[in-house]
């Protein structure tokens, strides 16, 4: 079980560092629609969009790597007051309803998706970018964010029964 939460743990590693490479590249675009905007006087019908659907496809497959770091958004009021061992009887529950909404996203995800691929779904715009490589990142993304959160699950199943973590 361990082996398997480190092959998990490092697939969100890995996609998360990978991912933040999009940065970069939106970065990069901005930068250059400033640059020709307004040293050249010449502004790009493409960056907005460009930049759009990279930052789209970073914030849709960054999740997993966010929760294995913990950085999602908690509300701290009782649930830090209490001891690891019921905070994680507490997360076994918010799990379940985590489980439904990332199911829902992989598979809303995947019609959306799929749907957009074989119609080549366009933005309507002068330039027209590709929609359907981001709506193709959702049910990725989803599916990362489910393995992490079925780590996660089990590491909170195991530190409520046992009191220790795995």
């Amino acid at each position: 079980m361990r082996r398997a939460l480190k092959v998990v743990d490092a697939i969100s590693e890995w996609s998360g560092k990978v991912v933040s490479f999009l940065v970069i590249v939106f970065t990069l675009v901005i930068l250059y629609e400033v640059v020709a905007r307004y040293l050249f006087g010449s502004p790009t019908n493409w960056a907005l969009e460009v930049s759009l659907a990279f930052y789209g496809a970073y914030i849709v497959l960054i999740g997993a790597y966010v929760l294995r770091i913990g950085q999602h958004v908690n509300v701290d009021i009782l649930y830090g007051r209490f001891p690891p061992r019921v905070r994680a009887a507490v997360n076994l529950f918010t799990w379940c309803l985590f489980f439904l909404w990332v199911g829902s996203m992989m598979w809303k995800g995947w019609q959306s998706g799929w749907h957009s691929l074989l119609v080549r779904e366009r933005e309507p715009t002068s330039f027209g970018c590709p929609v359907y490589p981001v709506k193709l990142c959702i049910p990725v993304g989803a599916f990362l964010l489910f393995l992490q959160g079925l780590a996660d699950y089990v590491r909170n199943a195991v530190l409520a029964v046992t009191g220790r973590e795995p």
